[in-house]
């Protein structure tokens, strides 16, 4: 019996774009357990005590469309974000950026543009009519790398035949940041020595295994690379030359350091000493969920395929204010609609992680949603969107004690990673008992997978 099993069409609740193929599960419900959790343990990933029995498996052409779609709104995400403001200062004026947000920009503009997209993770759902891109995640600490690599590895050992191969395709997170990291050595003609910067303390543990893991992965391929807690990172520059490490990947948010009391004053002088992180602090005006209504109400620099390619992937989103809008050809005062139809909208902050800052109508009561819009819409940092009811598909899954694995039809939130503008892998999020609702595994203890070609 091969890796393959024909699952036939999709039901209701699926979508043809998720194909009539997976995986089956390679071993018994013990080992997959055992080996999912050793591989992923002592990085602060929660217990998950619905766990998947194999990878989500996608047809080559629907797995290379995320990608494609991916790299060419990034472009547009990008480009809209920059052309907001033509410096740092009217951009952080225009987003209406919190005081926090104004710090640890290097002092060369263009160097801050260039490398701010260097890490981008978008949210992506299957919804009726397809792929629905629902936000930008652009920063060198969004959650997945770590996590699909952990997940891979799992994958590979156990689906592997005599000669080490695999029934499916999926690039290494790790491989491919090696690659970004050398690439950018090579562009900024520095020594290719690294530094992680983050710390073990947002992790919520005291192992530094999540930063050690991708570390040992890059110096046993041709980097040189050290994690650094914020009180050690002046020994990144304040050394000898040949010592120094020029370039870093900046693993954390300025959020959540505030919320745990950590220091960015270290940060600031290492990039004020030539140690340059990425991606940069631009990356917040790119992740900026304003960065979207402005791009899904349409640039006047944009092009009619560009207009085409936001209308086929992104829902319809606005910036919340006081002001007409455009929805469905006809104009709207875009307040009254959005109280009016509250059932087919979504609310989100402009800054925000793990669904803490996103009101969904249809699961909000009519008197809470009226209030959340007309605070919204006084600040002018918020963006509603069209909810998407996100499509299904069958997922082997292992809970805890059961011996054998179990199907689910579960929604998931596909996360496609791009380094340096290269595929680096598919992570993915989703309830692992099917239920519906604001996916996050930190914030509501959802499931994780990786997504594979076949």
């Amino acid at each position: 019996m091969g890796a393959l099993e024909d699952i036939g069409i999709p039901g209701a609740s699926g979508h043809p774009w998720f194909g009539r193929h997976r995986l089956r599960p390679a071993a018994s419900a013990d080992t997959i357990r055992e080996m999912l959790r050793t591989e992923i343990r002592d990085t602060g990933w929660p217990h998950q005590p619905l766990l998947p029995a194999a990878p989500i498996a996608l047809p080559r052409a629907s797995y290379a469309e995320l990608f494609r779609a991916t790299a060419a709104l990034l472009d547009l995400v990008r480009r809209t974000a920059l052309e907001s403001a033509p410096t740092t200062d009217g951009r952080l004026a225009a987003y209406r950026m919190p005081a926090s947000e104004h710090q640890l920009f290097v002092a060369d503009q263009f160097v801050e543009e260039r490398y701010a997209d260097c890490v981008t993770r978008p949210d992506i759902v299957i919804g009726p009519d397809g792929p629905r891109f629902l936000e930008f995640n652009v920063s060198g600490a969004l959650g997945g790398p770590v996590e699909t690599h952990c997940r891979l590895e799992v994958w590979r050992k156990l689906y592997a035949d005599d000669a080490g191969r695999v029934p499916f395709d999926c690039q290494d997170p790790f491989a491919v940041r090696a690659e970004m990291f050398r690439g950018l050595c090579a562009e900024l003609a520095v020594a290719p020595r690294v530094a992680l910067v983050g710390s073990a303390r947002d992790q919520g543990v005291e192992s530094t295994r999540y930063f050690d893991v991708e570390a040992d992965y890059f110096n046993s391929h041709g980097l040189t690379v050290r994690f650094f807690e914020p009180e050690d990172l002046h020994e990144a520059w304040d050394c000898p030359p040949r010592l120094r490490y020029p370039l870093g990947l900046r693993n954390f948010t300025i959020p959540d350091w505030a919320e745990l009391g950590i220091d960015t004053a270290p940060v600031q002088a290492a990039l004020d000493n030539g140690c340059l992180l990425v991606g940069t602090q631009t990356s917040t005006f790119l992740s900026s969920k304003l960065t979207m209504g402005l791009l899904s109400e349409g640039r006047p620099w944009m092009s009619a395929a560009e207009r085409a390619l936001v209308d086929r992937y992104l829902p319809w989103t606005r910036v919340l204010s006081h002001r007409w809008t455009s929805r469905g050809g006809r104009k709207v005062d875009l307040v009254p609609f959005a109280v009016d139809n509250r059932e087919l909208l979504v609310l989100k902050e402009s800054i925000g992680m793990s669904g803490k800052q996103v009101v969904i109508g249809r699961e909000t009561g009519q008197t809470e949603w009226e209030a959340a819009v007309a605070a919204a819409a006084g600040t002018g940092t918020s963006v509603v969107q069209e909810y998407v009811a996100p499509r299904g598909c069958r997922l082997a899954m292992v809970a805890d004690g059961a011996e054998e694995p179990h199907d689910v039809e579960v929604a998931p939130v596909f996360g496609p990673l791009l380094f340096g503008g290269r595929p680096a892998g598919m992570f993915s999020r989703f309830f692992g008992d099917g239920t519906a609702g604001i996916v996050s595994v930190l914030g509501t203890n959802s499931s994780d997978d990786c997504v594979v070609a076949v």
